[in-house]
């Protein structure tokens, strides 16, 4: 990004704005602008904003109420992006911006300006003490040139990144006052079910709306290109008239589809090389001349998201006029969706984000936009579109189903000669684009392609394969299944050759000390080794992902087939800390997600529809299963990594490997089901 700074452009504002300094960051791809008005102007690529009444605005590119920007973080929030992507442009354009302040300021005391400094929003002369506010020294900040660089505050000097400070958001959330998508109200808007074919890929063949109208409070039944929204008064009255209904679908080529199917077709195609991703050595050729070789398959079903706030969105479609209020991780797709459902221009469609009861990748799509959108122009009333749990499992955007051939091979003195993996999967580069000319999502092949272990021949290859089934980004996408095959097939090269999980790994680590050092860590904290309680083992498991290294260890016991993790104590090298609590936070919650679908987690595909319908056959963890976590980091001064997403890919890694320690056997199907113990005490 340093290339990027002199193209900055620092902005006075004044008249109408009150006068302010702004400072810019030129980003590729978006149009230079390098003048403003007082009066509205278009800068998106602004990051800090000082007004003359001493306001400092910093422009982000996540938007906080999705979650971990606040102290912690382009329009979108995922990927586990936002600090790591932005932390370094900010710092560089705050420190452009304080330079500036500080040049100002020496210029009109008539001193130098390494005599000057800054403080809680002012400019401080050392020597004499005065002091001079930051909006009284915008306009001569304004009118001085832009220097190229900056230096960066000492890491010694901070005050607040590296501290566990409260999030901002947290005394509204606690008393109520915070406003989610669910929450939105509108002058005389109306309420909208939306009635969907249950067969993916199935349209609306006809229907005939009369027992809808019928039920008190239904105000119209629209057809719209989702399916045929009911609206009405209140959310009741449209649910009722949503039941009454009577549509008939065209359901399409996908009408016969089942999970088996697609798992047979997967099968196939991992019998057959797939396109190549990392090909060290000669993997086939160790495998002929190992002492000790296997295979194993390994499968990972679709996924549901299962936010807690289920899926919605408000639109108020006028005749030159489109506002749009919605729990959403990405504005962008959320303004470009409501720009084609409306037909107005972009500059006549507003996103309005608010807070938003979970996300994990399902909120950056935006088909609940278009049916918001499209149902409020065909009504002509401010619509709120509100999705049932039933309707959020049965019409989701799925993490992948995953089938995984997996070889290795051992030498005599036990020692890993040969890894090789070969996945076939849908493809979430093709979602977002295409697949590059070597045909390797390299989404999918997050963990092992950049396998850390020291292994002389590694050959990991990957095949897409699409069945027709809406799929999607969810919480650590690809690293979710790499995560769990990685690390069980590890940990059996472990026990085939007679060592310790964490010493075997640990040895293999000898060229990835961080890794190493995340690893050493989890295992000293949660007393690998020592005795542990009858009837209790644990499994161990690190990787990276997102540019962070974690590593679990997770304590279990098995009785009757009935799985209880117990604790799971978590070690974190996320490279530069902003936030220690937010980083606790999100190891804790990541972990918990990643058990929950490993021990439940499972969407079936039968007739071209899901199976599943509420949480009572797609289930989570409840309290009273949840285990401890214990969360630690590692002091770094590298480049901050990602935290929302890779303690939930690793956690089913330990899970598995502990579960192999107390019953003996390994798991190479998620999920976790009870007849694979029965019996084991």
């Amino acid at each position: 990004m340093a290339s990027t700074l002199s193209r900055r452009t620092f902005l006075k504002v004044s008249a109408a704005a009150g006068g302010a300094l702004v400072v810019g960051g030129y980003l590729p791809g978006l149009r230079d602008v390098d003048t403003a008005t007082a009066a509205g102007f278009f800068e998106p690529n602004v990051w800090v904003k000082i007004g003359a009444d001493d306001s400092v605005t910093i422009m982000l590119s996540a938007d906080p109420k999705v979650g971990n920007t606040n102290f912690g973080g382009a329009q979108l929030t995922a990927g586990s992006n936002s600090v790591r992507g932005m932390w370094k442009l900010l710092r560089e354009a705050g420190g452009t911006a304080r330079a500036m302040l500080v040049t100002a300021g020496a210029e009109t005391w008539g001193v130098a300006a390494n005599t000057c400094s800054t403080e809680k929003g002012e400019v401080v002369h050392k020597t004499s003490g005065r002091r001079l506010r930051y909006g009284s020294l915008v306009d001569k900040a304004a009118a001085l040139p832009v220097p190229k660089t900056v230096p960066l505050k000492d890491p010694k000097d901070f005050r607040l990144l590296g501290q566990a400070l409260p999030r901002l958001d947290i005394p509204e959330k606690v008393n109520g006052k915070a406003v989610f998508g669910i929450d939105v109200k509108r002058p005389n808007m109306l309420i909208a079910r939306v009635v969907r074919c249950p067969v993916f890929g199935g349209k609306v063949a006809s229907f005939n709306a009369d027992k809808s109208k019928a039920v008190a409070g239904v105000r119209h039944v629209v057809q719209i290109s989702n399916g045929v929204a009911v609206v009405a008064d209140n959310y009741w009255a449209a649910s009722k008239g949503a039941q009454a209904l009577d549509v008939k679908w065209d359901e399409g080529a996908l009408a016969n589809l089942s999970s088996a199917d697609i798992v047979k077709k997967y099968a196939a195609l991992a019998e057959q090389p797939g396109k190549i991703a990392r090909n060290n050595g000669d993997a086939p050729a160790a495998m002929k001349g190992a002492t000790r070789t296997f295979e194993r398959v390994f499968e990972a079903p679709f996924l549901a998201h299962a936010c807690m706030e289920p899926m919605n969105c408000t639109a108020d479609v006028r005749s030159d006029q489109c506002d749009v209020w919605v729990p959403t991780q990405g504005q962008t797709a959320s303004h470009q969706a409501a720009i084609a459902a409306s037909g107005l221009p972009a500059n006549a469609v507003k996103i309005h984000t608010t807070y938003l009861g979970g996300g994990f990748g399902r909120r950056g799509e935006a088909d609940f936009v278009t049916e918001a959108v499209e149902t409020s122009k065909a009504v002509g009333k401010p619509v709120k579109v509100v999705w049932t749990r039933e309707d959020d499992i049965q019409h989701d955007f799925y993490r992948p189903v995953t089938y995984v051939r997996m070889w290795g091979a051992l030498d005599a003195s036990g020692k890993p000669v040969a890894f090789m993996q070969r996945l076939v999967q849908q493809s979430l580069m093709k979602r977002i684009g295409s697949l590059p000319p070597n045909g390797v999502d390299f989404i999918s092949v997050d963990g092992s392609a950049n396998l850390p272990y020291d292994i002389p021949n590694v050959r990991v290859e990957y095949t897409e394969a699409d069945p027709g089934i809406p799929y999607g980004f969810w919480r650590s996408v690809g690293a979710s299944v790499q995560g769990y095959v990685v690390e069980a097939f590890i940990d059996e090269l472990a026990t085939t050759a007679g060592k310790d999980p964490y010493q075997f790994r640990r040895e293999l680590l000898s060229k990835a000390p961080r890794h190493r050092a995340v690893l050493d860590l989890v295992a000293e904290k949660a007393g690998w080794g020592k005795p542990l309680p009858q009837g209790r083992a644990r499994g161990i498991a690190v990787m990276e992902a997102f540019g962070s290294i974690v590593g679990q260890v997770a304590e279990v016991s098995v009785t009757n087939g009935s799985v209880r993790v117990h604790k799971i104590w978590c070690a974190v090298d996320t490279g530069w800390v902003i936030n220690p609590d937010t980083i606790k936070a999100q190891m804790e919650g990541g972990t918990i997600y990643g058990l929950t679908a490993a021990l439940k987690g499972e969407i079936t595909i039968q007739n071209g529809r899901v199976v599943q319908r509420h949480f009572n056959d797609y289930p989570m963890i409840r309290h009273n299963e949840a285990p401890e976590v214990e969360v630690h980091i590692v002091p770094s001064t590298q480049t901050p990594g990602g935290i929302g997403e890779p303690s939930t890919a690793v956690a089913a890694g330990a899970l598995v490997n502990a579960i192999s320690a107390a019953t003996g056997k390994r798991i190479y199907r998620l999920p976790i089901h009870a007849e694979q113990f029965r019996g084991t005490a």
